[in-house]
């Protein structure tokens, strides 16, 4: 079990550097087919917030100039974008790993016809959210009903060659906690999954990747209301682990938000962080491609404590094994 020690209140997240930057991760608006009780975006589908056509060429061209090697799509839900199909498709064409974060229910949508196929013929690599194995958890996170079509689309994934180590497409999950504490270890609870989900529905997946909740957004609102922000917010300082700040996904990664800002992740996107560059308030993604971040010190606050606690916490989910706590 993780060792709890007192970490002092007044002290502040220690300074991180930038290293080369590989993945631009993209959000393409907050606008979602649900409202996530977890969602540090506050996505839902009464956002309007979408990124425009004159922003996603912009994207474009800086992937043309192959500074990094990963396109890194999120939301709300990315697919609902219009213009989401059309940067996939090129930034394929121009040899970019492309990861879709999927909701996995959006492959449900009317309006999403063919959407499954289209990720299988370009070979987009899907993170897809199931916070658990078991429905009765899956629907109190993410809403009544969510559970039926999630399993659904994951067995349509499945058909498609998602999840099948021969195929090449990968097909990763990813687990939240439904309340306030650390994350279980990721390597225990990934086989929990692989042999639940087999079992009870047929599913397979590649790898399991497990988050830890952010007190911001709507998980911060939260924990406001239930009176649990002190308390979470402390858990995260205590369970901090210098070693996890060599591996956080902040270093080689910028966050681009719907007006093509950049920020150093999209937790800072949320809180209106802007990323530090000198003689600068904000810099825009038609600008990056002109300018090198290595070096650069990294915006960093409070919340910055849930990505090294414990087991650690990143886009590819936990930086190292370690055991649960709660609050």
């Amino acid at each position: 079990m993780l060792t709890i020690t007192p970490f002092p209140q007044n002290k502040a997240f220690p300074p991180l550097i930038r290293t080369d930057l590989q993945t631009l991760q993209v959000n393409l608006g907050y606008r979602c087919n649900q409202s996530c009780r977890h969602c540090h975006v506050g996505a839902s589908p009464h956002r309007t917030e979408e990124m425009s056509a004159r922003t996603v060429e912009e994207v474009l061209a800086f992937l043309g100039n192959g500074k990094v090697t990963t396109l890194d799509l999120t939301g709300g839900a990315p697919e609902l974008n219009p213009h989401f199909r059309y940067l996939v498709a090129q930034a394929r064409g121009l040899g970019v790993r492309v990861i879709d974060r999927c909701n996995l229910t959006i492959l449900e949508e009317k309006t999403q016809i063919g959407l499954a196929e289209f990720l299988a013929e370009h070979r987009v690599e899907i993170v897809a959210s199931l916070p658990c194995y078991l429905e009765e958890n899956v629907d109190g996170q993410r809403g009544k009903g969510v559970f039926g079509p999630s399993i659904r689309a994951l067995t349509r994934l499945n058909a498609l060659g998602y999840g099948q180590a021969e195929t090449g497409l990968t097909l990763n999950l990813v687990y939240n906690p439904t309340g306030s504490f650390l994350p279980p270890p990721q390597q225990q609870l990934e086989g929990d999954y692989k042999r639940e989900l087999a079992a009870r529905y047929g599913v397979a997946f590649n790898n399991l990747y497990v988050f830890t909740n952010l007190p911001i957004a709507r998980f911060g609102q939260l924990l406001r209301s239930s009176g649990k922000w002190e308390s979470y917010v402390q858990l995260l300082k205590n369970a901090f682990r210098s070693e996890n700040l060599e591996q956080v996904m902040c270093r080689s990664l910028v966050s681009v938000d719907w007006r093509g800002r950049i920020y150093d992740c999209d937790f800072n996107q949320m809180l209106n962080l802007p990323i530090r560059v000198p003689d600068r308030e904000r810099i825009y993604i038609g600008e990056l491609a002109d300018m090198s971040l290595v070096g650069n010190r990294i915006t960093v606050a409070d919340h910055c404590f849930g990505c090294t606690a414990g087991q650690g916490s990143s886009c590819a989910g936990a930086l190292r094994e370690v055991g649960r706590v709660k609050v």
